[in-house]
């Protein structure tokens, strides 16, 4: 057994569900890393769960109002129970939960431990190798985020009939406390919105910046609609790209999760593991995943299939809320030209504007979103790292990174596909699904 998986070990043990982190402040007393009483006068604990089994459904989406797709307590179960979040991945759930004198739970942050940075989308190898050049483990770590999903979204979520401030503060204390008293390295949150990324600056986190491309819908009627506003070169390109489809006789068409047999979802799968096996990297999602996904959120689940001569040839993976669409998974078992942008992003932005969604998050990386009209937005990460030194350089690493993130997703702009007079209302604002804001 390794030292890291020794740590681990001794961290879940110590830290049962039933036991109540101190949260009264940082190890040093500073009010800057997050000052709160866990007990909350008396009215509220705060406890550590090591399986979403220890919450109910309907207790737990309670607090997302079953709005962000990625923290509903069905997705987040799929991905415990059929061990895609498991230690052979480098998972291990700890999920913060705070509740009140009744036992009731007011509010939660999906939480884990981590022995490695797979599937996190922010990457910090570089802090975990010179972390352990100085003799010191930086796994296990906790994070707070949405498992393998580079998707903006409440990560502090609160019930609401409670105080949004007061439960967001005790959760973000909570976090550094359970890091101090079990010596974990540090604690990450993922992809917050820009508004709880606020709050942590205030609780003493470390914010970074990442660059993502977001297409925003200004009210379009239709897709020509969409390219009336971008300039004719880019226009010309884009329906180029969209008959070269029908050209090669693929035809597309939208589903459902809720509409689809087990033969659909056996196909699902099938294009899933193709990326992996035509690439790199492990296939941490299975079966069971989608079945089970389909099953409990089919509703909010969005499967574009491609078939050639009667035949599926590819197939794209959606979700959604209440107001943006999140492309996730594609596979394909031959390749056509254009096929990729059309399945991924054409189809996305079309059904954006049939059902009146204002966003359409597509995934991470890739620049050549943006000749299609993905707009380069700033994404966010907090970070807590208990080592005073490696704190202190991790702090100047940021202040050295930032401004050349800003710069970045400035510059990316020049590369949008609008003409110069578009409308100034064609802009990049956070979803507000499930952040329950008193």
């Amino acid at each position: 057994m390794s030292d890291t998986t020794d740590k681990l070990s001794d961290t879940t043990d110590k830290q049962s569900s039933s036991q109540q982190p101190d949260t009264t402040g940082d190890r040093d007393g500073n009010p800057e890393h997050g000052q709160s009483n866990g007990q909350l006068n008396g009215q509220f604990k705060i406890e550590v769960g090591s399986s979403l089994d220890e919450v109910k459904r309907e207790d737990w989406n309670a607090l997302a109002n079953a709005g962000n797709p990625f923290v509903r307590y069905e997705f987040l179960s799929a991905l415990e129970s059929n061990q895609c979040v498991a230690p052979e991945y480098g998972w291990h759930p700890y999920h913060i939960l705070l509740k009140d004198d009744a036992n009731r739970l007011i509010a939660a942050a999906p939480g884990y431990l981590k022995t490695n940075s797979y599937g996190e989308f922010v990457f910090d190898f570089q802090w975990a190798e010179a972390y352990e050049r100085s003799g010191a483990d930086y796994y296990p770590k906790l994070i707070c985020a949405a498992p393998f999903t580079p998707a903006t979204g409440p990560r502090l979520l609160v019930h609401p009939d409670h105080d949004y401030q007061q439960c967001t503060s005790a959760l973000l204390s909570a976090a550094i406390a359970v890091t101090d008293q079990q010596n974990l390295s540090g604690m990450h949150w993922l992809f917050p919105t820009s508004e709880q990324a606020d709050l942590m600056d205030k609780h003493g986190y470390l914010r970074r910046m990442g660059c993502q491309y977001i297409w925003v819908n200004n009210h379009y009627q239709d897709f020509e609609d969409f390219l009336a506003s971008c300039n004719s070169k880019k226009r010309k390109n884009m329906r180029r790209e969209r008959k070269r489809v029908t050209e090669q006789n693929i035809t597309l068409t939208v589903h459902h999760g809720k509409d689809l047999q087990d033969k659909d979802w056996r196909d699902v799968i099938g294009f899933y593991l193709d990326t992996f096996n035509r690439k790199w990297g492990t296939p941490t999602l299975n079966t069971g995943f989608f079945s089970e996904v389909g099953r409990t959120m089919g509703e909010d689940i969005v499967i574009v299939f491609a078939t050639h001569d009667d035949t599926r040839v590819a197939c794209s993976v959606m979700f959604k809320s209440g107001d943006t669409l999140y492309g996730r998974y594609w596979g394909c078992h031959k390749d056509f030209h254009s096929l990729h942008f059309e399945a991924c992003y054409y189809q996305g932005i079309d059904y954006c504007i049939e059902h009146n969604l204002k966003r359409f998050e597509p995934g991470a990386q890739g620049e050549h979103k943006i000749a299609r009209g993905f707009v380069p937005t700033p994404t966010w990460s907090s970070h807590y790292i208990r080592d005073d030194a490696f704190r202190a350089a991790v702090a100047h690493f940021l202040k050295q990174e930032t401004p050349i993130m800003e710069k970045r997703c400035e510059a990316l702009q020049s590369f949008l596909p609008f003409k110069q007079d578009r409308p100034e209302d064609i802009k990049v604002t956070d979803t507000k699904d499930g952040n329950n804001k008193n």
